[in-house]
């Protein structure tokens, strides 16, 4: 443990992000929040650490776990690095912004850290845009969500989407109307997160039925719906899948190019949410875009709906970063040429010394064309 470490060095989970990728990064942050823009959500920042008592309240008590922390040297309490930047988004609504109108839409974009990561997703720091709609109940509001995040991903010339739409608060709204306990619900949860039909049967008790045929629901929207049609569903499960409908019609007409499917069961990742969630994917990637869905924030327990989108899996399935232009001009070159060339949208690289071969100088420094008098030329 005494031994010196290597300066390149860094703690597991934790990556420097070098050229191209670091810029390709800024532009996919650029292009997501410019589309959340376009569709009226207002960019806000909120600080890498609060107080823990704040930041683990409400939604945020999900990432307990997660979530770094130490003591304030200052106000001698304890601070928490955000590992989820929802909550703070959540926290900034109910605060600073709880006169605003509602329906509130706001978006974001920065950097979380994580105590530990997971096997799909083993990074420790995430890059995240999202977006939240704050104080609507609506069916709209969800429609709406969805529909943003894959019209975002869309904007960034991605193919192959697909958008898993699941209800968390299907199987407990079934259980408790069949008479099972809570613990009898949070043991069922484990063979049906794991899609184990021969456990979900044996843990199930009076609800093991209608449980197993919620399991073989999963699929493509359209099949999955008819499915769940055929259910006698509680109340409050009925109505949820009611909802379900209404989202899944709006989106074949919103983003017809994304393929939906749906899993009546699913719930990792989804524990915090009250309603309609959901997780984008892209073909052959094994990696999650980007998941949201409903809740409710901390304090005034508004209605809500929001999504975050992940910068680190979009960068492996957006199209690759195009090197840029650079142009290499020798030393001595004009100021106001150099401005000129700016204008024109080149990156320059300036020559500090003269040089006896300027192609090769400009291949050195990873320049794709040199200046040479007036003329540019390209590098073979």
């Amino acid at each position: 443990m005494n031994d010196a470490l290597h300066p390149a060095l860094l703690p597991q989970g934790l990556s420097d992000l070098l050229a191209p990728d670091a810029a390709w990064e800024a532009e996919i942050v650029h292009r997501l929040t410019a589309a959340l823009a376009m569709n009226g959500y207002e960019r806000v920042k909120p600080p890498m650490a609060e107080y823990e008592d704040n930041l683990l309240s409400g939604a945020g008590a999900a990432m307990a776990k997660d979530t770094f922390r130490f003591m304030d040297p200052v106000s001698q309490r304890m601070i928490g690095l955000r590992a989820d930047m929802t909550p703070q988004v959540a926290r900034i609504a109910t605060t600073r912004l709880k006169d605003a109108p509602r329906p509130l839409r706001l978006c974001y974009a920065g950097q979380v850290l994580r105590v530990r990561g997971s096997e799909i997703r083993p990074e420790r720091q995430v890059g995240q845009v999202g977006a939240e709609l704050i104080g609507s109940d609506s069916v709209a509001a969800d429609l709406e969500v969805v529909a943003v995040a894959a019209e975002a991903l869309g904007s960034l010339g991605l193919n192959g989407l697909s958008v898993d739409l699941t209800l968390p608060t299907l199987v407990p709204a079934v259980c408790r109307a069949k008479g099972l306990s809570e613990g009898e619900i949070a043991a069922v949860r484990a063979p049906l997160d794991h899609k184990d039909a021969a456990g979900t049967a044996a843990l199930g008790g009076a609800a093991s039925d209608i449980l197993g045929r919620l399991l073989r629901a999963a699929g493509l929207a359209r099949p999955a719906l008819k499915a769940l049609a055929a259910l006698d569903l509680p109340p409050a499960a009925a109505a949820e899948r009611e909802r379900l409908e209404a989202v899944v019609a709006g989106l074949e007409t919103r983003v017809p190019g994304v393929v939906v499917t749906v899993d009546p069961v699913e719930n990792r990742g989804f524990e915090y949410h009250t309603g309609i969630s959901f997780t984008f994917f892209a073909r052959g990637l094994s990696g999650e875009l980007g998941r949201g869905g409903r809740y409710r924030t901390a304090e005034a327990g508004e209605p809500a709906t929001g999504f975050t989108l992940y910068t680190d899996t979009i960068m492996q399935a957006a199209p690759a970063a195009k090197v840029g232009k650079r142009l290499y001009v020798p030393a001595g070159t004009a100021d106001a040429a150099i401005r000129r060339w700016h204008a024109d949208g080149w990156a320059t690289v300036a020559g500090l010394a003269p040089v006896a071969d300027a192609a090769a100088e400009a291949r050195r420094l990873g320049c794709t064309h040199r200046l040479e008098g007036d003329k540019i030329l390209a590098l073979g």
